[in-house]
């Protein structure tokens, strides 16, 4: 006996139809949302995966001298390391942006003992930065008022993916490169292994993904307006 076969369709038609029932109605809603919340769930956690690997684990020499350096305070030796970027010429001037307001130009030398007389010549300090966001606007500033093209990036390498996705949305156009300073009580070459890292670079990748929202927007509306001025009035970051 031969078997028909049916050549229209109809039996994947009524199998899509009967996989989508299972949507309908109250009961098929919650299965959509759960459904949706677990996927969402595997790609924060593939997302974070990816981030946490693809930090740096050791610093890299920048590919070219640039005009400027800014560094984002937050660690002790960001300041240091660029100082010793400045004593190998690898850019003319410095900004130190996110400075506490209660800390002297004594201990910001203290910071870099072998760059301190960098400190009298090329040195600018911004003490009005409390966060990421104001770093990338107060640095737009700073190159603007120079008329730079070029700035090497100085931050710790677990603050380096959100630092350049602020900067780039303050600044665009403007040539980055991240110069990542690897602090030695940060383990991120085995990040699982240490609850305390792992729980910083969770709190980092959380905070990554609205400045890389941010940015994408931005882009978007510059696409769309050109001419344009954005980014717009900053909105205090969480």
């Amino acid at each position: 006996m031969i078997k028909s076969i049916d050549i229209d369709g109809d039996e994947n038609t009524e199998g899509r139809a009967r996989h989508f029932h299972r949507f309908r109605g109250p009961v098929g809603f919650v299965r959509l949302v759960f459904d949706g919340t677990i996927l969402l769930l595997v790609m924060l956690i593939i997302g974070f995966i990816v981030f946490a690997n693809g930090l740096a684990r050791e610093p890299k020499e920048p590919a070219h001298p640039t005009d400027g350096i800014t560094v984002l305070t937050g660690g002790v030796s960001r300041i240091d390391e660029a100082m010793k970027l400045m004593a190998r010429q690898q850019a003319r001037r410095v900004l130190i942006t996110g400075v506490n307001r209660e800390t002297s130009l004594e201990q910001l030398k203290e910071l870099s003992p072998d760059g301190a007389q960098y400190f009298d010549c090329c040195v600018d300090i911004d003490k009005a930065a409390r966060n990421t966001i104001d770093n990338a606007t107060e640095t737009a500033r700073w190159v603007t008022l120079n008329g730079y093209g070029s700035v090497i990036v100085v931050t710790s390498n677990y603050h380096m993916p959100r630092a350049l996705a602020e900067l780039e949305r303050a600044m665009p156009g403007i040539d980055l490169v991240p110069y990542p300073v690897v602090d030695n009580n940060v383990e991120v070459a085995r990040w699982w292994e240490y609850h305390g890292t792992t729980r910083l670079l969770l709190s980092e990748y959380l905070k990554y993904l609205p400045a890389l929202g941010r940015l994408w927007a931005t882009n978007l509306v510059r696409m769309a307006l050109p001419g344009t001025s954005v980014p717009p009035e900053d909105e205090p970051e969480p």
